[in-house]
């Protein structure tokens, strides 16, 4: 989708702000070319402030990808910075990464057998002609999939637990990998899942560099 902008990308600084493997590898097989520059935000916001996940998991990733482009800012800046954030959520509460074993086992068992969504947010900035006012052009966009667990039994939870796997991953699982197994079906973007809803992306950028 992106290949008749691709030669307009080649000459540009592109950055991804986010150190997410899982984001790193589906940008390259798109055909991007980027460098990494992993955001220094804390993403200690209080989520009983927001009014609903979307509108925290949308916050973090404004601070994620603000707190990259105000380091690069000045002279040499990237004409394209990427940043995202994403967030599992099961009937409005939100899944973190697990924080033990007990917890990883809780969540997965509250997962079982049920519907949850993931949600995504997405940052896109660009430099403005005017950089000593206002620095930055933000684009910012939200994917939500819904996501259906087949029945685990505590063998299946206990032994998945086993792999290492559900421990950095938020809501207790990855579904590009091990995790996928778990996974009955999906009802929306799978990418969204892995955590960069990337045809949305595609057709944001489509319409940032068409006329450039």
């Amino acid at each position: 989708m992106l290949q008749p902008i691709l030669h307009k990308l080649e000459s540009q600084r592109v950055v991804l702000a986010s150190g997410s493997p899982r984001r790193k590898e589906i940008l390259k097989n798109v055909g991007l070319t980027f460098e990494v520059i992993k955001s220094q935000f804390k993403e200690n916001l209080d989520k009983s402030s927001f009014s609903s996940p979307i509108d925290y998991v949308s916050e973090t990733a404004k601070q994620k990808t603000e707190d990259v482009a105000n380091r690069l800012k000045g002279p040499g800046c990237p004409d394209l910075i990427i940043g995202a954030d994403t967030i599992v959520t099961l009937e409005g509460k939100i899944l973190e990464k697990p924080k033990d074993r007990e917890d990883a086992f809780n969540m997965l068992s509250a997962l079982s057998g049920r519907t949850h969504t993931v949600h995504t947010a997405m940052v896109i900035v660009t430099p403005t002609e005017n950089s000593s006012k206002n620095p930055f052009q933000m684009i910012n966009f939200n994917e939500s999939t819904d996501v259906v667990f087949g029945h685990l039994t505590p063998e299946i939870i206990n032994a998945y637990i086993d792999t290492g796997e559900p421990m950095d991953k938020a809501g207790g699982y990855g579904i590009q990998a091990l995790g996928g197994t778990l996974v009955q079906s999906i009802n929306g973007d799978y990418y969204n899942v892995v955590g960069f809803p990337l045809h949305n992306f595609c057709k944001h950028l489509m319409k940032l560099y068409a006329n450039k």
